[in-house]
Order: structure tokens, then C-alpha cells, then sequence
């Protein structure tokens, strides 16, 4: 579902009436054309945010107030309002999720956020019940078009003068099809991958492993083995102009005693960190 904030949808008229009232202004020949502006895009796995209310769908039994992690409202509170802080923390204006169990909880997150975000959720029918969702600004972004696949989103907008596809993925598998597709029907699009994917995706389609250096670096969004691994990329459309992206690591997220992250649940036992997973962000213009 789509949803745009009553600020939003204020903010979104003001600028269509302007639009519309407003003298065209036609810069002399000699000026020089100001840059767009950057747009900052963020994906983050917020690591299994589930409700507290079991589902009829498949098994959730450990995230419900009688199970094993005692999953009750104030657990859930608290990870509500710790995935807002890192979201909040980021201050971009469009950040894709993974691991939201359903609407309910993207709208909790939404208004958690100091930002105002809108949102936009898609149902996945996994076997875990995890989904995608995007935080958006709905004066920066307009989606139009909506994709769910295998463990996969694609959400298609305007932002600024393009046509932007985002492109969100937890199974590569059918990724070759889903590119190939676009490329063929819409080869228009701008395209922004992002989770799941490598570096020989991004050679095969002639995208830009925008994470590439930070990995090079030794950064990367989960620890594994004692080092930082980049589990999640993001890959860029040469035509976005992206700057070079990186991983979003704070101090507050790890462990000052191991190094490892703060985590939610931990051996399979609630700890009441963040998550997981670090986020990776790029700026586009």
C-alpha cells in the first residue's frame, strides 16, 4: 500500500498550483545550468521487525508475547524506536527496508521517524512473512508503479527530471530475467540495485558497484568470522551520477567490547540492540 502524509500531499499541491501560476523563466544563453541537486538512497535490512500478534501464515511463534523471545508491545516498541533512530540518524530522503513482517509495522516505523516519510509496502508471501517497504519523501519521489516478485520489489518513480527504477532484492536468483526485462521494455529507466547482489551483477549490466571501495576499505554490513562482510550493495545506473557510496556505521551500533554489532536478538536470545545489519547508502543526482 501507498501512503502519503496529510504534509506531504499539502506540500505536493503548493508545488503543482506553483507550477501552474507561475512565469516561466528562460535563462540567458549565457548562464550556466545549475546542477541537480543530490538525492541520498538507503538500504537497510532492519532484521526481522515482525509484529506481536501471530500469524495464521506461517510461523512466527517466537516473535508473540508466549514465545521463545517473549516478543510483547514493549519489545516491540523498542525496536521500533531503535530502527527509527538509525533511519532518523541517516536523514535521507529514501530509504528501501527489508525484514518489516506487514503494513501495520511500516506505519509504526513511518511515524516513529522524525522525518516525514511516506510509505509504500508490498506483500511478499515468503515463508518467513518479511517484506520490502520504502520510506520516502513524497515531495522528492512519486512512485507510479509497483512490482513485487521471489523475494523481490521493484518500485518505479520520478525523481527530479527521471524515471528512476528501484530495484530491491533478497534472492538473486531470478535477477538476469528481472533486468533483462527492464532493460528491454523500459530501457528509459534509471536503475538503483540494491541488497542481495555482487559485484558481477553490476559488470553484467553495466552498473556501478557503488560500494565497491568501502568493501575494498574492509567495511562491509555484517560480521562475520571476526571482519566486516558487505552481505548487501548497492549497484547504479552510470546515467544517475552516483557518488560513491558506503556503509553507514556508527559507534552507538556496535559493541565497544567485540567490535560486533548490537544486536535484537542474538543466539537466538533477546539483547535489545539495533539489528543485524549495517545499512549502505549512496548519493544520486
Amino acid at each position: 500500500m501507498l501512503h502519503m502524509t496529510p504534509r506531504r500531499t499539502l506540500l505536493a499541491a503548493i508545488a503543482a498550483l506553483a507550477a501552474l501560476t507561475l512565469p516561466a523563466v528562460v535563462p540567458h544563453a549565457a548562464a550556466q545550468r545549475p546542477q541537480r541537486p543530490r538525492t541520498g538512497f538507503a538500504f537497510y535490512d532492519v532484521d526481522r521487525l515482525y509484529d506481536t500478534l501471530p500469524s495464521p501464515f506461517y510461523d512466527d511463534t517466537d516473535f508473540t508475547p508466549q514465545g521463545r523471545l517473549k516478543w510483547d508491545t514493549e519489545r516491540y516498541r523498542s525496536k521500533i524506536r531503535r530502527t527509527a533512530a538509525v533511519i532518523d540518524s541517516m536523514a535521507l530522503p529514501l530509504v528501501a527496508l527489508y525484514g518489516v513482517e506487514n503494513e501495520r509495522v511500516v506505519r509504526d516505523l513511518a511515524a516513529a521517524c522524525r522525518g516525514d516519510y511516506s510509505y509504500l509496502h508490498r506483500t511478499l508471501n515468503t515463508l518467513d512473512g518479511l517484506d520490502f517497504a520504502l520510506l520516502y519523501y513524497g515531495d522528492r519521489f512519486f512512485p507510479h508503479r509497483t512490482e513485487p516478485g521471489d523475494r523481490t520489489l521493484y518500485v518505479e518513480g520520478t525523481l527530479g527530471r527521471d524515471t528512476v527504477g528501484l530495484l530491491l532484492v533478497r534472492d538473486r536468483r531470478m535477477l538476469p530475467w528481472i533486468i533483462g526485462e527492464l532493460r528491454e521494455e523500459r530501457p528509459q529507466v534509471r536503475l538503483l540495485v540494491a541488497g542481495s547482489v555482487t559485484p558481477r551483477d553490476a559488470a553484467r549490466w553495466g552498473l556501478h558497484d557503488a560500494t565497491a571501495r568501502a568493501e575494498e576499505a574492509g567495511r562491509g554490513t555484517v560480521r562475520s568470522g571476526g571482519r566486516w562482510v558487505m552481505r548487501d550493495r548497492i549497484l547504479a545506473d552510470p546515467r544517475l551520477e552516483a557518488s560513491r557510496g558506503d556503509v553507514y556505521a556508527r559507534r552507538w551500533l556496535v559493541d565497544p567490547s567485540t567490535g560486533d554489532l548490537l544486536r535484537t536478538i542474538d543466539r537466538q536470545r533477546y539483547r535489545d540492540g539495533y539489528g543485524a545489519s549495517l545499512p549502505v547508502f549512496v548519493y544520486i543526482r
